[in-house]
């Protein structure tokens, strides 16, 4: 099981999806993609891949796994691996641009 580091982004970003009731069935989603990527990064919900053009910040590879599939706006979350070992930074939870 990996343990998470979240950046001040993606601290926001929940925080602000958390106290939006509009936002409450994207919430629940990313609570759910958070819990799948905690236990398997690679679950297959996830659809987990490498995101081409970004590095983390020690230059490590990005991924981006879906919170949301076929969904206007579906939720991205965008992570790398940490430093050591079982640990997850997530980077950024955002919505997919239209």
């Amino acid at each position: 099981m990996y343990s998470f580091v979240f950046a001040e982004s993606a601290t926001q970003a929940l925080k602000t999806l958390k106290h939006s009731p509009s936002h409450a069935k994207q919430f629940k989603a990313v609570q759910e993609a958070l819990k799948f990527l905690q236990h398997n990064p690679r679950h297959p919900g996830l659809e987990t891949h490498k995101f081409l053009g970004l590095k983390g910040p020690q230059g490590q590879d990005v991924f981006e796994a879906y919170a949301q599939q076929q969904t206007p706006r579906a939720y991205r979350i965008f992570f790398c691996y940490g430093k050591t070992r079982h640990v997850i930074e997530v980077l950024a939870v955002v919505p997919h641009p239209d």
